[in-house]
């Protein structure tokens, strides 16, 4: 949603090369931004950790069983803000060992500890996770839109339904991601924050009505073979790893981000929980990939409904900016090149054509890109990084988190091409 607009423009591979501020050839530093309060920081990691994932909960909750489903939360909740803090202890030992502080992002830090190739496995991971949120984003408003219109449906996926909607939107797309400075569309991301929590209010207080109505049958626990699928979309939620760099050098008080992290991830955990537990609640079996849909046709609903796609339809652009850096870094030298923008935005807009379900896509999405991003990396860079230093239990701990990461990546990412192309089939 509006979340990951505002999170993952941040979480670009590199906005600052890494330089030796005693050079006497710098310019003059600019004067320092004010530092967040812990109440902001907070705030920020909210905005950057919440997002379009939610959608897809109570369906997911639905094919593993609500306290299955809830399980996996937690534990993903977990093992992200383990995986964040990593990174930031990271950067603080970097910093302090080479006495300077340009490390500002992930690809930074990658920079730093592994050399070009650690930049750009960063660079690699954020495009595909950032075209993917893209992706996602495109399916969320194309399927609402064609539910609301009740568009005739066609067998080719180029002509169906949320197909026609995709082209639709195609030439103000291209338009928007011609711009080269977004910060004309910056401050739509703050009004889709407050829509993106108006939303979920009205959902969980239609869900309310909806199971005391009629309760259906519910089950807490599924088999163990979508144990991967619900894994997938739990780490999709919760990625915004990408951000943790600037919004802990932003924090006036660093010696509690860790809490102020902390705190805020576990309250995401909670309304995340709530809001998977109580779609599945409300509809049973029933529960559909994107739960809006399963919500009645009254004003307030397409209202809200609108409201999301118009959210996301302005956030796309914002999405997009982090791959645009690093491609046009790749292939054009840093320059702005309109044609390789609008090359990018037909490829991704042909993906989500041809993707069937919203749920199953998150779980790809989450499976592969965010399980490196969010988890891999961060403990490897932390190993190389600290080394024997952590002990003998630190060690075993990264490495773990590395190999459990390297699995998961593997099987939930077979586990959900297999879904998605079983969709495709039926």
């Amino acid at each position: 949603m509006g979340f990951e607009g505002t999170k993952n423009s941040g979480a670009c591979s590199s906005s600052h090369s890494l330089v030796d501020p005693t050079s006497p050839f710098l310019p003059p530093h600019p004067p320092a931004a004010p530092l967040s309060s812990q109440p902001k920081t907070f705030a920020n990691v909210f905005i950057a950790i919440v997002g379009a994932g939610v959608l897809g909960l109570p369906y997911t909750f639905m094919r593993t069983g609500w306290a299955a489903g809830a399980a996996l939360l937690a534990a993903v909740a977990v093992l992200t803000v383990h995986c964040m803090l990593l990174l930031v202890r990271t950067r603080r030992r970097l910093d302090l060992d080479r006495d300077f502080s340009k490390i500002a992002s992930f690809g930074d830090l990658g920079l730093a500890v592994a050399g070009p190739s650690g930049r750009a496995a960063v660079d690699a991971m954020i495009v595909l996770s950032q075209t993917g949120f893209c992706v996602g984003y495109l399916i969320f408003i194309s399927n609402t839109l064609a539910h609301l219109l009740q568009i005739s449906s066609n067998l080719s996926p180029f002509l169906a339904p949320k197909a026609l909607c995709i082209w639709a939107m195609l030439p103000f797309q291209l338009g928007l991601n011609s711009i080269k400075s977004l910060t004309l569309l910056a401050p739509l991301s703050i009004f889709a924050d407050v829509v993106d929590l108006g939303a979920m209010g009205v959902v969980l207080g239609e869900d309310v009505v909806a199971f005391l109505a009629h309760r259906p049958p519910l089950r807490a626990v599924a088999g163990p073979s979508v144990l991967l699928y619900g894994a997938g979309v739990a780490i999709y939620a919760f990625e915004g790893i990408g951000m943790v760099l600037p919004l802990e050098a932003e924090a006036a008080d660093k010696s509690k981000f860790g809490k102020t992290l902390g705190l805020s991830m576990f309250l995401i955990a909670l309304l995340y929980g709530l809001f998977g537990v109580f779609g599945y609640l409300a509809f049973g079996d029933d529960t559909r990939d994107i739960i809006t849909t399963n919500m009645g046709t009254g004003v307030v609903t397409v209202l809200v409904q609108l409201g999301l796609c118009i959210n996301l339809f302005f956030t796309f652009p914002v999405m997009m900016h982090p791959v645009y850096e690093v491609v046009e870094r790749w292939f054009c030298g840093k320059r702005y090149c309109a044609w390789l923008r609008w090359l990018l935005v037909v490829a991704v807009s042909l993906v989500a054509m041809l993707v069937p379900n919203f749920a199953d896509f998150l779980s790809l999405v989450g499976s592969s890109v965010c399980v490196v991003l969010g988890f891999v990396l961060p403990a490897a860079f932390h190993l190389k990084v600290f080394g024997l230093e952590l002990g003998w239990g630190g060690v075993a701990a990264d490495t773990a988190i590395v190999a459990l990461g390297i699995a998961l990546a593997v099987s939930g990412t077979v586990s959900s091409l297999t879904g998605i192309f079983y969709s495709v089939q039926k």
